[in-house]
Protein backbone atom coordinates (compact mmCIF):
# COMPACT_ATOMS: atom_id res chain seq x y z
CA UNK A 1 0.00 0.00 0.00
CA UNK A 2 0.90 3.86 -0.57
CA UNK A 3 0.42 6.01 2.95
CA UNK A 4 -0.97 9.18 2.38
CA UNK A 5 -2.35 10.56 5.05
CA UNK A 6 -1.00 14.13 6.55
CA UNK A 7 -0.21 12.24 9.72
CA UNK A 8 2.40 9.62 8.03
CA UNK A 9 3.70 12.79 6.18
CA UNK A 10 7.38 11.28 5.69
CA UNK A 11 6.41 7.66 5.41
CA UNK A 12 4.22 8.52 1.62
CA UNK A 13 5.71 5.37 -0.45
CA UNK A 14 6.52 2.02 0.56
CA UNK A 15 8.65 -0.53 -0.94
CA UNK A 16 7.23 -2.79 -4.14
CA UNK A 17 4.48 -0.40 -5.13
CA UNK A 18 3.57 1.67 -8.12
CA UNK A 19 0.66 3.82 -8.24
CA UNK A 20 -1.31 4.33 -11.84
CA UNK A 21 0.22 7.35 -13.25
CA UNK A 22 -0.52 10.19 -12.24
CA UNK A 23 -4.02 11.95 -13.11
CA UNK A 24 -4.16 15.41 -15.08
CA UNK A 25 -4.36 18.04 -12.73
CA UNK A 26 -2.73 21.32 -11.95
CA UNK A 27 1.07 22.35 -13.77
CA UNK A 28 2.54 22.78 -9.76
CA UNK A 29 1.07 20.60 -6.33
CA UNK A 30 -0.09 23.68 -4.45
CA UNK A 31 1.50 23.61 -0.58
CA UNK A 32 -0.03 26.05 1.90
CA UNK A 33 2.74 28.65 3.02
CA UNK A 34 4.99 27.97 0.46
CA UNK A 35 5.62 29.49 -3.54
CA UNK A 36 6.39 26.40 -5.60
CA UNK A 37 7.93 26.67 -8.49
CA UNK A 38 7.64 24.10 -11.39
CA UNK A 39 9.10 22.65 -14.51
CA UNK A 40 10.74 20.14 -16.53
CA UNK A 41 14.39 18.74 -17.55
CA UNK A 42 14.81 17.60 -21.36
CA UNK A 43 16.98 14.23 -20.93
CA UNK A 44 17.80 11.42 -23.77
CA UNK A 45 16.55 8.03 -22.51
CA UNK A 46 19.79 6.40 -23.05
CA UNK A 47 22.73 8.75 -24.03
CA UNK A 48 24.19 8.14 -27.32
CA UNK A 49 20.58 6.32 -28.62
CA UNK A 50 18.99 9.44 -29.47
CA UNK A 51 16.99 6.87 -31.97
CA UNK A 52 15.52 6.10 -28.59
CA UNK A 53 14.20 9.70 -27.65
CA UNK A 54 14.02 11.70 -25.02
CA UNK A 55 12.13 12.57 -21.67
CA UNK A 56 10.70 15.13 -19.54
CA UNK A 57 11.66 15.25 -15.81
CA UNK A 58 9.67 17.13 -14.15
CA UNK A 59 10.03 18.42 -10.35
CA UNK A 60 8.50 21.24 -7.67
CA UNK A 61 10.59 23.26 -5.82
CA UNK A 62 8.96 24.26 -2.62
CA UNK A 63 10.16 27.10 -1.28
CA UNK A 64 11.57 27.83 2.23
CA UNK A 65 8.74 29.56 4.49
CA UNK A 66 11.16 32.60 5.05
CA UNK A 67 12.59 33.77 1.39
CA UNK A 68 14.00 37.05 2.54
CA UNK A 69 17.00 34.53 4.23
CA UNK A 70 19.50 32.70 2.52
CA UNK A 71 18.52 29.30 2.36
CA UNK A 72 20.48 27.20 4.42
CA UNK A 73 19.77 23.94 1.94
CA UNK A 74 17.97 21.98 -0.16
CA UNK A 75 16.08 18.36 0.61
CA UNK A 76 15.50 16.23 -2.33
CA UNK A 77 13.18 13.45 -1.79
CA UNK A 78 12.30 10.00 -2.74
CA UNK A 79 9.79 7.91 -1.52
CA UNK A 80 10.43 4.46 -3.11
CA UNK A 81 8.72 1.90 -4.91
CA UNK A 82 10.27 2.25 -7.78
CA UNK A 83 7.26 3.70 -9.07
CA UNK A 84 6.28 6.46 -6.66
CA UNK A 85 5.82 9.94 -7.64
CA UNK A 86 6.27 12.17 -5.09
CA UNK A 87 5.42 15.52 -6.77
CA UNK A 88 1.99 14.53 -5.70
CA UNK A 89 2.73 13.99 -2.56
CA UNK A 90 4.55 17.75 -2.17
CA UNK A 91 2.73 18.83 0.87
CA UNK A 92 2.78 15.83 2.74
CA UNK A 93 6.33 16.28 2.97
CA UNK A 94 6.21 19.88 3.47
CA UNK A 95 4.26 18.71 6.16
CA UNK A 96 6.44 15.92 7.61
CA UNK A 97 9.58 18.28 7.23
CA UNK A 98 8.20 21.74 8.84
CA UNK A 99 10.71 22.69 11.36
CA UNK A 100 13.62 22.87 8.81
CA UNK A 101 11.26 24.34 5.39
CA UNK A 102 11.41 27.69 7.16
CA UNK A 103 15.43 28.10 5.68
CA UNK A 104 15.56 25.08 3.86
CA UNK A 105 13.99 24.33 0.47
CA UNK A 106 12.21 21.06 -0.54
CA UNK A 107 12.77 20.04 -3.80
CA UNK A 108 10.69 17.12 -5.56
CA UNK A 109 11.58 15.02 -8.65
CA UNK A 110 9.15 12.71 -10.61
CA UNK A 111 11.83 9.51 -11.52
CA UNK A 112 11.90 9.35 -15.31
CA UNK A 113 9.19 7.22 -16.02
CA UNK A 114 6.82 7.97 -13.32
CA UNK A 115 3.72 10.66 -12.70
CA UNK A 116 4.53 13.85 -14.71
CA UNK A 117 8.41 12.13 -16.00
CA UNK A 118 6.71 10.79 -19.26
CA UNK A 119 5.20 7.61 -17.42
CA UNK A 120 5.81 4.48 -19.02
CA UNK A 121 3.66 1.80 -19.78
CA UNK A 122 4.16 -1.84 -20.99
CA UNK A 123 0.64 -2.41 -20.79
CA UNK A 124 1.13 -5.47 -17.80
CA UNK A 125 -0.41 -5.42 -14.42
CA UNK A 126 0.99 -7.20 -11.78
CA UNK A 127 -2.21 -8.29 -9.84
CA UNK A 128 -2.04 -8.49 -6.34
CA UNK A 129 1.34 -10.12 -5.16
CA UNK A 130 -0.58 -11.79 -2.49
CA UNK A 131 -3.25 -14.00 -4.85
CA UNK A 132 -1.03 -13.83 -7.73
CA UNK A 133 0.94 -17.34 -8.85
CA UNK A 134 4.42 -16.99 -8.79
CA UNK A 135 4.65 -18.48 -12.41
CA UNK A 136 1.64 -16.23 -13.87
CA UNK A 137 3.59 -13.32 -12.70
CA UNK A 138 7.01 -14.18 -13.98
CA UNK A 139 5.72 -14.72 -17.08
CA UNK A 140 4.13 -11.23 -16.67
CA UNK A 141 7.36 -9.13 -16.02
CA UNK A 142 8.82 -11.24 -19.51
CA UNK A 143 5.88 -9.99 -21.13
CA UNK A 144 6.57 -6.35 -20.37
CA UNK A 145 10.31 -6.15 -21.20
CA UNK A 146 9.46 -7.86 -24.37
CA UNK A 147 7.10 -5.14 -25.16
CA UNK A 148 9.05 -2.57 -23.74
CA UNK A 149 12.04 -3.46 -26.06
CA UNK A 150 15.22 -1.57 -26.01
CA UNK A 151 13.48 1.34 -24.08
CA UNK A 152 13.82 -0.79 -21.41
CA UNK A 153 17.65 0.21 -21.33
CA UNK A 154 16.70 3.80 -20.34
CA UNK A 155 15.42 3.10 -16.61
CA UNK A 156 18.23 2.30 -14.04
CA UNK A 157 19.03 3.87 -10.88
CA UNK A 158 21.83 5.81 -12.00
CA UNK A 159 19.96 7.38 -15.05
CA UNK A 160 17.32 8.35 -12.17
CA UNK A 161 20.23 9.67 -10.06
CA UNK A 162 21.69 11.66 -13.23
CA UNK A 163 18.19 13.14 -13.58
CA UNK A 164 18.42 14.67 -11.01
CA UNK A 165 21.47 16.03 -10.76
CA UNK A 166 20.35 17.80 -13.96
CA UNK A 167 17.79 18.87 -12.42
CA UNK A 168 19.74 20.41 -9.22
CA UNK A 169 22.38 21.99 -11.68
CA UNK A 170 19.37 23.52 -14.05
CA UNK A 171 18.65 25.17 -10.49
CA UNK A 172 21.82 26.08 -9.69
CA UNK A 173 21.50 24.43 -6.09
CA UNK A 174 24.89 23.98 -5.06
CA UNK A 175 24.67 20.87 -2.85
CA UNK A 176 21.62 19.04 -1.66
CA UNK A 177 20.83 17.15 1.81
CA UNK A 178 19.33 13.57 0.04
CA UNK A 179 16.17 11.83 1.86
CA UNK A 180 15.50 8.52 0.54
CA UNK A 181 12.55 5.83 1.83
CA UNK A 182 12.71 2.29 1.25
CA UNK A 183 14.12 2.03 -2.44
CA UNK A 184 14.47 5.71 -2.28
CA UNK A 185 17.55 4.44 0.14
CA UNK A 186 18.96 2.58 -2.84
CA UNK A 187 18.32 5.39 -5.50
CA UNK A 188 20.03 8.03 -3.18
CA UNK A 189 23.09 5.95 -2.60
CA UNK A 190 23.12 5.48 -6.16
CA UNK A 191 22.86 9.21 -6.03
CA UNK A 192 25.75 9.41 -3.52
CA UNK A 193 28.08 7.58 -5.35
CA UNK A 194 27.87 9.44 -8.88
CA UNK A 195 27.50 13.11 -7.59
CA UNK A 196 29.24 12.82 -4.26
CA UNK A 197 30.56 16.36 -4.69
CA UNK A 198 27.01 17.57 -4.58
CA UNK A 199 25.83 16.10 -1.78
CA UNK A 200 25.63 17.96 1.79
CA UNK A 201 24.05 14.65 3.96
CA UNK A 202 21.97 12.20 3.84
CA UNK A 203 19.24 10.54 5.65
CA UNK A 204 17.99 6.55 4.21
CA UNK A 205 14.37 5.36 6.13
CA UNK A 206 13.67 1.49 5.67
CA UNK A 207 17.16 1.17 3.98
CA UNK A 208 19.09 -1.93 2.17
CA UNK A 209 22.90 -1.62 0.53
CA UNK A 210 23.23 -1.75 -3.00
CA UNK A 211 24.98 -5.12 -2.92
CA UNK A 212 21.98 -6.42 -1.32
CA UNK A 213 21.11 -10.17 -0.79
CA UNK A 214 18.76 -11.41 -3.91
CA UNK A 215 17.34 -14.21 -2.07
CA UNK A 216 16.33 -11.93 0.94
CA UNK A 217 18.31 -13.89 3.96
CA UNK A 218 18.29 -10.78 5.91
CA UNK A 219 14.36 -10.72 6.09
CA UNK A 220 14.29 -14.41 6.60
CA UNK A 221 15.97 -14.08 9.72
CA UNK A 222 14.41 -11.00 10.78
CA UNK A 223 11.15 -12.22 11.30
CA UNK A 224 11.64 -14.49 14.36
CA UNK A 225 13.41 -12.08 16.35
CA UNK A 226 10.27 -9.76 15.63
CA UNK A 227 7.72 -12.30 16.91
CA UNK A 228 9.88 -12.53 19.92
CA UNK A 229 9.92 -8.99 20.72
CA UNK A 230 5.69 -8.43 20.02
CA UNK A 231 5.37 -10.98 22.58
CA UNK A 232 8.22 -9.88 24.98
CA UNK A 233 7.04 -6.54 24.91
CA UNK A 234 3.01 -7.03 24.92
CA UNK A 235 2.91 -10.12 27.32
CA UNK A 236 0.31 -11.36 25.59
CA UNK A 237 2.52 -14.24 23.87
CA UNK A 238 5.35 -16.28 23.58
CA UNK A 239 8.04 -15.80 21.42
CA UNK A 240 9.87 -19.35 21.01
CA UNK A 241 5.95 -20.89 20.82
CA UNK A 242 4.98 -18.28 18.07
CA UNK A 243 8.33 -19.16 16.60
CA UNK A 244 7.71 -22.81 16.85
CA UNK A 245 4.30 -22.28 15.92
CA UNK A 246 5.08 -20.20 12.28
CA UNK A 247 8.29 -23.08 11.76
CA UNK A 248 5.26 -25.88 11.91
CA UNK A 249 2.87 -23.54 9.42
CA UNK A 250 5.19 -23.40 6.75
CA UNK A 251 6.52 -26.85 6.71
CA UNK A 252 2.88 -27.42 6.16
CA UNK A 253 2.46 -25.23 3.52
CA UNK A 254 4.85 -26.50 1.39
CA UNK A 255 4.04 -29.75 1.58
CA UNK A 256 0.33 -29.30 1.72
CA UNK A 257 -0.92 -25.40 0.19
CA UNK A 258 -3.88 -24.62 2.18
CA UNK A 259 -7.19 -23.66 0.08
CA UNK A 260 -8.40 -19.78 1.39
CA UNK A 261 -11.19 -18.12 -0.61
CA UNK A 262 -10.59 -14.39 -0.91
CA UNK A 263 -12.39 -11.65 -2.62
CA UNK A 264 -10.55 -9.66 -5.47
CA UNK A 265 -11.56 -6.92 -7.34
CA UNK A 266 -15.11 -7.74 -6.43
CA UNK A 267 -14.56 -11.46 -7.18
CA UNK A 268 -14.72 -14.30 -4.95
CA UNK A 269 -11.71 -17.03 -5.56
CA UNK A 270 -9.94 -19.97 -3.85
CA UNK A 271 -6.47 -18.94 -3.19
CA UNK A 272 -3.98 -21.55 -3.09
CA UNK A 273 -1.81 -20.42 0.26
CA UNK A 274 1.80 -21.66 -0.18
CA UNK A 275 4.42 -21.23 1.93
CA UNK A 276 6.23 -18.47 -0.12
CA UNK A 277 3.01 -16.77 0.20
CA UNK A 278 2.72 -16.91 4.13
CA UNK A 279 6.40 -16.00 3.93
CA UNK A 280 4.80 -12.87 1.67
CA UNK A 281 2.01 -12.18 4.37
CA UNK A 282 4.82 -11.85 6.96
CA UNK A 283 8.26 -10.47 5.93
CA UNK A 284 6.66 -7.88 3.42
CA UNK A 285 2.87 -7.17 4.30
CA UNK A 286 2.43 -7.24 7.61
CA UNK A 287 6.04 -4.94 8.21
CA UNK A 288 3.83 -1.90 6.64
CA UNK A 289 2.29 0.37 9.17
CA UNK A 290 3.92 -1.21 12.32
CA UNK A 291 3.87 1.16 15.16
CA UNK A 292 1.49 3.91 13.25
CA UNK A 293 -1.88 3.46 15.07
CA UNK A 294 -0.94 2.43 18.55
CA UNK A 295 -4.60 1.76 19.48
CA UNK A 296 -5.20 -0.85 17.03
CA UNK A 297 -4.08 -4.13 16.50
CA UNK A 298 -1.64 -4.14 13.64
CA UNK A 299 -1.61 -7.27 10.83
CA UNK A 300 1.87 -8.50 12.84
CA UNK A 301 0.40 -8.43 16.18
CA UNK A 302 -2.54 -10.76 15.26
CA UNK A 303 0.16 -13.53 13.48
CA UNK A 304 0.90 -15.10 17.07
CA UNK A 305 -2.75 -15.61 17.58
CA UNK A 306 -3.04 -16.85 13.98
CA UNK A 307 0.07 -19.51 13.90
CA UNK A 308 -1.03 -20.64 16.90
CA UNK A 309 -4.35 -21.76 15.82
CA UNK A 310 -3.36 -22.92 12.14
CA UNK A 311 -0.56 -24.87 13.70
CA UNK A 312 -3.35 -27.09 15.59
CA UNK A 313 -5.13 -26.96 12.11
CA UNK A 314 -7.23 -24.74 12.18
CA UNK A 315 -6.63 -21.98 9.55
CA UNK A 316 -9.44 -19.61 10.23
CA UNK A 317 -7.55 -16.74 11.37
CA UNK A 318 -4.46 -16.95 9.21
CA UNK A 319 -7.62 -16.97 6.33
CA UNK A 320 -8.79 -13.60 7.77
CA UNK A 321 -5.43 -12.03 8.31
CA UNK A 322 -5.05 -13.18 4.29
CA UNK A 323 -8.38 -11.46 3.78
CA UNK A 324 -7.42 -8.51 5.54
CA UNK A 325 -4.64 -8.55 3.26
CA UNK A 326 -5.95 -9.07 0.29
CA UNK A 327 -9.41 -6.72 0.19
CA UNK A 328 -9.64 -3.64 -2.08
CA UNK A 329 -5.57 -4.51 -2.63
CA UNK A 330 -5.02 -3.07 -5.54
CA UNK A 331 -2.04 -4.14 -8.47
CA UNK A 332 0.97 -4.49 -6.67
CA UNK A 333 2.84 -2.64 -10.07
CA UNK A 334 -0.03 -0.87 -11.84
CA UNK A 335 2.02 -1.58 -14.57
CA UNK A 336 4.95 -2.99 -14.55
CA UNK A 337 6.42 -1.17 -16.87
CA UNK A 338 9.19 1.57 -14.93
CA UNK A 339 9.10 -0.94 -11.50
CA UNK A 340 10.38 -3.94 -13.32
CA UNK A 341 12.45 -2.00 -15.68
CA UNK A 342 14.63 -0.29 -12.58
CA UNK A 343 14.60 -3.76 -10.54
CA UNK A 344 15.31 -6.23 -13.38
CA UNK A 345 18.16 -3.63 -14.67
CA UNK A 346 19.50 -3.09 -11.19
CA UNK A 347 19.61 -5.24 -8.59
CA UNK A 348 21.62 -7.91 -8.09
CA UNK A 349 20.92 -11.55 -9.50
CA UNK A 350 21.96 -15.37 -9.01
CA UNK A 351 22.62 -15.22 -12.39
CA UNK A 352 24.22 -12.94 -15.42
CA UNK A 353 21.83 -10.36 -17.21
CA UNK A 354 23.41 -11.94 -20.51
CA UNK A 355 22.54 -15.34 -19.55
CA UNK A 356 19.33 -17.40 -21.10
CA UNK A 357 16.38 -18.22 -19.59
CA UNK A 358 17.57 -22.42 -18.96
CA UNK A 359 20.91 -20.56 -17.83
CA UNK A 360 19.52 -18.38 -15.38
CA UNK A 361 17.21 -20.66 -14.09
CA UNK A 362 20.08 -23.49 -13.35
CA UNK A 363 21.91 -20.22 -11.74
CA UNK A 364 19.00 -19.79 -9.42
CA UNK A 365 18.38 -23.01 -8.72
CA UNK A 366 22.29 -24.10 -7.38
CA UNK A 367 21.99 -20.85 -5.60
CA UNK A 368 19.17 -22.38 -3.31
CA UNK A 369 21.02 -25.73 -3.24
CA UNK A 370 24.27 -23.78 -1.73
CA UNK A 371 22.17 -22.75 0.90
CA UNK A 372 22.50 -23.42 4.52
CA UNK A 373 19.78 -24.87 6.68
CA UNK A 374 18.33 -22.24 9.27
CA UNK A 375 19.67 -19.23 6.74
CA UNK A 376 16.03 -18.68 6.17
CA UNK A 377 15.10 -18.69 9.98
CA UNK A 378 12.21 -20.96 9.90
CA UNK A 379 11.50 -20.77 5.94
CA UNK A 380 12.91 -22.39 3.06
CA UNK A 381 15.24 -21.06 1.03
CA UNK A 382 13.26 -21.70 -1.83
CA UNK A 383 9.75 -20.75 -0.26
CA UNK A 384 11.43 -17.63 0.78
CA UNK A 385 13.26 -16.48 -2.26
CA UNK A 386 9.57 -16.96 -4.20
CA UNK A 387 8.40 -14.07 -1.37
CA UNK A 388 10.08 -11.34 -3.10
CA UNK A 389 8.39 -8.78 -5.10
CA UNK A 390 11.27 -7.38 -6.21
CA UNK A 391 14.05 -10.66 -6.00
CA UNK A 392 14.52 -13.46 -5.92
CA UNK A 393 13.35 -15.43 -9.11
CA UNK A 394 11.26 -12.14 -10.16
CA UNK A 395 13.73 -10.97 -13.32
CA UNK A 396 14.19 -14.83 -14.50
CA UNK A 397 12.49 -13.91 -18.13
CA UNK A 398 13.20 -10.25 -18.67
CA UNK A 399 15.18 -10.44 -21.96
CA UNK A 400 19.06 -10.82 -21.74
CA UNK A 401 21.08 -7.68 -21.92
CA UNK A 402 23.93 -7.68 -23.79
CA UNK A 403 25.84 -5.62 -21.44
CA UNK A 404 26.85 -6.33 -18.13
CA UNK A 405 24.74 -5.42 -14.93
CA UNK A 406 25.48 -2.74 -12.70
CA UNK A 407 28.62 -2.54 -10.50
CA UNK A 408 27.61 -2.61 -6.66
CA UNK A 409 30.77 -3.58 -5.12
CA UNK A 410 32.64 -0.14 -4.68
CA UNK A 411 32.64 3.79 -5.92
CA UNK A 412 33.38 6.45 -4.14
CA UNK A 413 30.78 7.95 -1.36
CA UNK A 414 31.41 11.46 -0.03
CA UNK A 415 32.35 11.58 3.12
CA UNK A 416 29.09 13.04 4.67
CA UNK A 417 26.75 12.55 7.47
CA UNK A 418 24.77 10.22 7.25
CA UNK A 419 21.59 8.85 8.94
CA UNK A 420 20.00 5.77 8.45
CA UNK A 421 16.94 4.13 10.14
CA UNK A 422 14.63 1.32 10.77
CA UNK A 423 12.14 -0.31 12.62
CA UNK A 424 12.98 -2.94 14.93
CA UNK A 425 10.15 -4.57 13.54
CA UNK A 426 10.88 -4.63 9.81
CA UNK A 427 11.12 -7.41 8.07
CA UNK A 428 11.22 -5.75 5.17
CA UNK A 429 14.08 -4.05 5.37
CA UNK A 430 15.44 -5.29 8.37
CA UNK A 431 17.78 -3.74 10.84
CA UNK A 432 20.73 -6.21 8.96
CA UNK A 433 20.11 -4.28 6.27
CA UNK A 434 20.22 -0.99 7.66
CA UNK A 435 23.61 -1.30 9.42
CA UNK A 436 24.88 -2.15 6.32
CA UNK A 437 23.05 0.51 3.97
CA UNK A 438 25.28 2.83 6.68
CA UNK A 439 28.25 0.98 6.67
CA UNK A 440 28.62 2.28 2.68
CA UNK A 441 29.67 5.53 4.16
CA UNK A 442 32.07 6.83 6.15
CA UNK A 443 30.29 8.75 8.08
CA UNK A 444 27.14 6.69 8.30
CA UNK A 445 25.16 6.75 11.66
CA UNK A 446 22.59 3.86 12.08
CA UNK A 447 19.89 4.02 14.47
CA UNK A 448 16.92 1.25 15.06
CA UNK A 449 13.53 2.61 16.58
CA UNK A 450 11.94 0.54 18.48
CA UNK A 451 8.34 -0.69 18.13
CA UNK A 452 8.02 0.17 14.11
CA UNK A 453 7.78 -1.26 11.13
CA UNK A 454 8.35 0.12 7.84
CA UNK A 455 9.15 2.37 7.71
CA UNK A 456 9.83 3.88 11.36
CA UNK A 457 8.46 7.69 10.47
CA UNK A 458 5.62 6.18 10.21
CA UNK A 459 4.92 6.18 14.07
CA UNK A 460 2.70 9.03 15.29
CA UNK A 461 4.28 11.28 18.02
CA UNK A 462 6.73 13.05 15.85
CA UNK A 463 9.79 11.35 18.08
CA UNK A 464 11.38 9.57 14.77
CA UNK A 465 10.15 13.33 12.23
CA UNK A 466 12.20 14.87 15.00
CA UNK A 467 15.29 13.27 14.79
CA UNK A 468 15.42 13.65 11.18
CA UNK A 469 14.74 17.11 10.97
CA UNK A 470 17.52 17.97 13.64
CA UNK A 471 19.34 15.74 11.47
CA UNK A 472 18.88 17.84 8.49
CA UNK A 473 19.79 20.86 10.39
CA UNK A 474 22.44 20.01 12.61
CA UNK A 475 24.33 17.40 10.63
CA UNK A 476 24.89 15.17 13.45
CA UNK A 477 22.20 12.88 15.43
CA UNK A 478 20.83 14.41 18.41
CA UNK A 479 18.94 13.51 20.94
CA UNK A 480 16.97 10.28 20.34
CA UNK A 481 15.62 9.62 24.27
CA UNK A 482 12.06 10.30 22.84
CA UNK A 483 12.46 6.75 21.37
CA UNK A 484 12.09 4.97 24.36
CA UNK A 485 9.05 6.26 24.83
CA UNK A 486 7.21 4.54 21.55
CA UNK A 487 4.74 2.11 23.17
CA UNK A 488 5.02 -1.58 22.22
CA UNK A 489 2.55 -2.68 19.24
CA UNK A 490 -0.92 -4.23 20.34
CA UNK A 491 -0.56 -7.99 20.09
CA UNK A 492 -3.84 -10.69 20.02
CA UNK A 493 -3.42 -12.75 22.70
CA UNK A 494 -2.96 -16.39 22.59
CA UNK A 495 -4.58 -18.65 24.30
Amino acid sequence: MITTSAALALAAGLTFVNPAPAAAGPACPEVPGHRVVCGTVTRPLVPGEPRLGAIEVAYALVARREPHRPARGTIVVNPGGPGAAPIAWAGLYAQGLAPVLSDHDLLVIDPRGTGRSTPLTCGVSSGPLMVTPRADLLRRVGRCGHRLGPRAEGYTSAATADDFDAVRAELGIPKVTLLGQSYGTYLMAEYARRHPRTVESIVLSGAYPLDFDSLGRPSAQAVSPALHRICARSGACDGTRAVRDLATVAARLRHSPAEIPVTVGGKSRTLRFTEDKLAFLIHSVASDNVGAEPGEVPLLGELPHALHRAARGDDRPLAGLVTKATTGSPAQFADLGQPMAVICNDYPRTWPVNASYAQRVRAYERALRNTRPGEFGAFSAKGFAAAQGDAGDVCLRWPARSTAGPDVTGGRFPDVPVLVLSGDLDAKTPDANGRRAAAQFRGGVFVSVPNTGHLPEAEPSGCVRGIISAFIRDKKVGDTSCLAAIPPVKVLPVR
